[in-house]
């Protein structure tokens, strides 16, 4: 099977430029100028770049489909179905589903389900707690992405607190460890005094007060102490404050780095000014919160302190979003949305399209050590994502593919849209239609 992409503007590796790209048998073969047609297969797919930029497929380091157990929010098919057609052509899952995956045997059911009904490539975190470390030391580094540890409570309740537990876990393992960090201990307290002053229904506004920069900095930086302790591979999932760039270098390349750390979308496009109109629509865990925080988390992408750009997709029903503050769960979906957000980021001179592409293409693929994705290049698996920078359109219930069927990002005006998804060398989303004859997504390996 052949697909020929011509005259596209091509961003791969720092630079853009003019190409053909071949795919052949699910891997680019051919990377080059004119390709002549006349040598290919009768039966070719051309498709016209002509005006496009093609650029890696992105490889998304947190979601959470939900399934299984809870699966009224959301699941792998319908998620990675508008993961497709969201551009991201690759994710890696998180353990707190019901029933949790910490042990071998529940992770490899959530493989086997993948297996059957992911539009994406996939992978999923084994899931650490207080008592499973013996779990932890059969988990294979070539086939699960790593290990995810939660030091503070969000949506399943996964929290790992046993300082001896935490520190038997950094120096036991070779996984990347990944934490969600925000001190426990300071949460609590802040929504107690928060409750007392409000009872239950506390203003949305306050919750990056509850869930503040203190806890978020308290928790990152003893993660860190112990990684440095232990020599631990540690990744710090979804900074939200300015405060916490401090911990991280960007003095050496990436590949090199033991200590490393993401932002998510909704912490370099929202702020606490967008509680007033989105509510509890936006609430995550960690919070949004100033706008001085989101605009220095994007410096420190663009500066490299950060790695890597993530979703931590995390849907629930506009039921449950709904309820008054100490109901609504924290989360929201944003698959679909991340590309398009970040190239209007790009419109508005904010962020290069190459370091989009390095952010949340190439460097997923250096931290976890993916296996010939994250590039465009020959004899890798050809997932790419081809995208038209001017073609206007606005999320609108009827064109959200998320099962909850809402998205913070309704009533938005994007001024880019995906035209293809490639998948494994496949066209898997052409024209606002995902290819649903065929689940074209493969499991994730890993050259460790």
């Amino acid at each position: 099977m052949q697909i020929l992409i011509q005259n596209a503007q091509l961003i791969n590796e720092g630079a853009i430029q003019q190409t053909d790209v071949l795919i052949e048998n699910g891997i680019f073969k051919t990377i080059t100028s004119n390709i002549n047609t006349s040598t290919l297969d009768k039966d070719c797919t051309i498709v016209d770049g002509t005006g496009k930029y093609l650029i890696p497929g992105l490889i998304d380091d947190q979601v959470h489909f939900r399934e299984p157990g809870l699966t009224h929010k959301a699941n792998i098919e319908t998620e990675s179905k508008a993961a497709i057609a969201g551009g991201i052509t690759s994710f890696i899952e998180m353990p707190n589903t019901v029933p949790q995956a910490t042990t071998i045997e529940l992770l490899e059911d959530k493989f086997t389900t993948a297996s059957k009904t992911s539009y994406a490539n996939y992978s999923f975190m084994f899931g650490g707690t207080n008592d499973n470390l013996e779990e932890v030391l059969k988990v294979d580094k070539n086939t699960v992405a790593g290990l995810k540890l939660f030091l503070g409570s969000s949506t399943g309740n996964m929290l790992v607190d046993n300082p001896d537990t935490l520190r038997n876990i950094f120096k036991s393992t070779d996984l990347v460890i990944s934490v969600h960090c925000e001190d426990e201990a300071t949460i609590r307290k802040n929504t107690a005094e928060h409750i007392k002053e409000y009872g239950e229904d506390i203003p949305i506004h306050l919750h990056p007060i509850i869930r503040s920069e203190e806890a978020c900095y308290l928790s990152s930086s003893k993660a860190i102490e112990l990684a440095k302790e232990t020599g631990a591979r540690l990744h710090v999932f979804h900074l939200s404050t300015a405060k916490e760039l401090e911990l991280f270098d960007n003095s050496i390349p990436l590949k090199d780095k033991k200590i490393t750390a993401e932002v998510c979308i909704h912490h370099l496009w929202f702020s606490d000014k967008d509680y007033h109109t989105k509510g509890t629509h936006i609430k995550w865990n960690p919070a949004v919160k100033t706008a001085n925080d989101r605009d220095q988390l994007l410096a420190g992408l663009l500066a490299d302190k950060i790695d890597v750009i993530a979703t931590d997709h995390a849907p629930h029903t506009l039921e449950e979003k709904d309820n008054i503050y100490t109901k609504a769960p924290s989360g929201g979906p944003l698959v679909q949305h991340a590309l398009v957000a970040l190239l209007e980021m790009y419109h508005q001179g904010k962020i290069s399209l190459e370091k989009i592409v390095e952010k949340a293409c190439h460097n997923p693929a250096i931290l976890f050590q993916v296996e010939k994705r994250g590039y465009i290049k020959e004899g890798y698996f050809a997932d790419a994502v081809l995208v038209d920078l001017n073609n206007p359109w606005t999320v609108e219930k009827d064109n959200i593919l998320y099962k909850c069927n809402w998205s913070p990002f309704e009533g938005t005006t994007f001024q880019s849209k995906i035209s293809h998804t490639f998948l494994n060398g496949n066209i898997a989303y052409e024209n606002g239609t995902v290819n649903e004859d065929s689940r074209f997504g493969k499991r994730l390996t890993f050259d460790r």
